[in-house]
C-alpha cells in the first residue's frame, strides 16, 4: 500500500479523537461556568447588600424619630415640673395672702388715730411646753415648740395721750373676733428717741399666736 503526501514533507494532519474534543471542551465550559456563577454570586451579594442598607437606613431614620420624639418628651415633661413649681409658688403666696387679709383688717380697724404703725413683721419662735416623754409617757418633759409672733411698732407725738391709744389698741386686737382666739399672749413695751429735736415715743405690740397658727 502506498501513502501520497500531498502536504510536501509537512507530516500528516492527526485525525481528531472523541476524546480529544471532549478534553477541550471541558477545559472551555469549566471556566466558563465558574465565571458565570461567581457573576452570579456577586451580583446576588451586591443586591442583598443594597437591600441590607436600604434596612439600615430607614432604622437610622426611625432611630432619628425616635431620639427626637425622646427629647421633646424630655422638654415637655422639663416644664411640666418647672409649671408645677410655679403654681406650687402662686398656690403659697395666695395661702399666706389669704391668712394674712383679716389680720391686718383687724389692725386696720383698732389702730388709734393718735398712734401711726410704722412697722409690722412676722417672726418665728418658740415657747417651752409640758409634754409627756417619748420612752415614758407619764413623766412630763420641758420642750420647746415653734410659734410665730406678730410684732407691731407703733409711734405718736409728744401731745398725744400714747399710752392709752396703745392700751386700747392691745385691747382691741385682743378682743378681736379673728385675731383673739389665735392669741397665746400680747405684751407691749416702750422705747423713747429724739427724732429732729423732738422726743417721739414708739411702742412694740408682741402678739404671740398659738402652736399651729
Amino acid at each position: 500500500m502506498f501513502t501520497i503526501d500531498l502536504l510536501n514533507g509537512q507530516a500528516i494532519p492527526l485525525k481528531s479523537k472523541p476524546g480529544s474534543l471532549a478534553i477541550i471542551a471541558v477545559t472551555v465550559v469549566i471556566p466558563i461556568a465558574v465565571a458565570m456563577g461567581m457573576l452570579s454570586f456577586y451580583m446576588q451579594n451586591k443586591i442583598v447588600i443594597s437591600l441590607k442598607k436600604q434596612e439600615i437606613n430607614k432604622s437610622q431614620a426611625e432611630i432619628g424619630k425616635l431620639s427626637d420624639a425622646i427629647g421633646l418628651q424630655k422638654a415637655l415633661e422639663q416644664k411640666k415640673i418647672t409649671y408645677i413649681g410655679y403654681l406650687s409658688e402662686v398656690k403659697s403666696s395666695i395661702k399666706r395672702h389669704t391668712q394674712w387679709s383679716p389680720v391686718l383688717t383687724t389692725l386696720m380697724e383698732n389702730i388709734p388715730d393718735s398712734v401711726v404703725l410704722t412697722s409690722l413683721a412676722v417672726n418665728q419662735s418658740s415657747v417651752k411646753r409640758q409634754a409627756p416623754k417619748k420612752d415614758d409617757p407619764d413623766q412630763m418633759v420641758e420642750i420647746d415648740v415653734p410659734v410665730k409672733i406678730l410684732r407691731l411698732i407703733v409711734s405718736g407725738g409728744p401731745q398725744s395721750n400714747c399710752d392709752e391709744a396703745v392700751r386700747d389698741f392691745r385691747d382691741g386686737i385682743r378682743d378681736s373676733a379673728f385675731l383673739g382666739p389665735k392669741l397665746e399672749n400680747i405684751g407691749v413695751s416702750q422705747k423713747t428717741e429724739t427724732i429732729e429735736g423732738q422726743n417721739v415715743v414708739s411702742y412694740e405690740i408682741s402678739c404671740v399666736l398659738k402652736p399651729g397658727v
